[in-house]
């Protein structure tokens, strides 16, 4: 199956997030979102949007770096996923769509190909990352795509991936970036100023992270303006 297939008029594109943020930039009209960092609310939540209708599932987010060469913002499309169900291989119409519709803007520029990395748990030193870039050889890591992959075949939907760098190779998360984020997706601020009050030495770390996801989140919202643009989230 691929991403020419025709769809039934009015069916929703499900995209898969992890966190809240990400949801709020990439719903929009034809676009479902379901969001959860807790995988089996996920799962839960995804098999409940696709069972109301779904004309294709894309993972769109924000992921960890694990090619060195790549900085904060630039954009992952995944032709496969690596992780805890195997190896599983995106739409490549569909993929193509996502990327053809960057072109003749920056975002061309900054796009990749290839594996994206799925894990279970965070992995946020920069020796979890080169460890994981070693064995994969995948681009990026995130812990949304392996189940909205796995799913997606378990339903013959099409899949794909479109994610941006938040936290680089080279970067290792201080304990706070993590400490805020609840099982809904959403973030809460108390658990975050409570580690930087037991180890403020954490601050400088989480300055340059916001710099990082602010790249970040500006990818996000080109793309998926350029993604509307050229109906790439849609089967018509």
């Amino acid at each position: 199956m691929n991403g020419r297939d025709v769809r039934a008029a009015g069916v929703p594109v499900v995209a898969v997030t992890g966190m809240a943020f990400e949801a709020k930039i990439v719903r929009g009209r034809g676009v479902v979102v379901v969001f959860a960092a807790r995988a089996d609310w996920l799962e839960r939540a995804l098999s409940e949007a696709v069972a109301r209708g779904c004309a294709g599932i894309v993972s769109f987010g924000t992921a960890g770096g694990l090619a060195p060469e790549l900085e904060p913002g630039t954009l992952i499309v995944a032709d496969a996923v690596s992780g805890p169900f195997g190896r599983l291989v995106t739409d490549p119409g569909w993929s193509n769509r996502i990327v053809d519709a960057f072109a003749g803007t920056p975002l061309a520029a900054i796009t990749r190909r290839g594996t994206m990395a799925g894990v279970t748990a965070p992995v946020t030193s920069e020796q979890e990352k080169r460890s994981l870039y070693s064995s994969t050889g995948a681009l990026a890591v995130d812990m949304e795509s392996h189940i909205a992959g796995a799913i997606a075949t378990a339903r013959g939907l099409p899949f794909a991936v479109c994610r941006s760098i938040v936290d680089p190779a080279w970067r290792t998360l201080p304990s706070a970036a993590t400490a805020g984020l609840r099982d809904d997706g959403h973030t809460a601020i108390g658990p975050i100023l409570r580690e930087l009050m037991r180890e403020p030495s954490q601050l400088p770390a989480m300055l340059r992270l916001a710099s990082d996801a602010r790249a970040a989140r500006t990818s996000l919202v080109q793309a998926r303006h350029a993604l509307g643009t050229a109906r790439a989230l849609a089967f018509d």
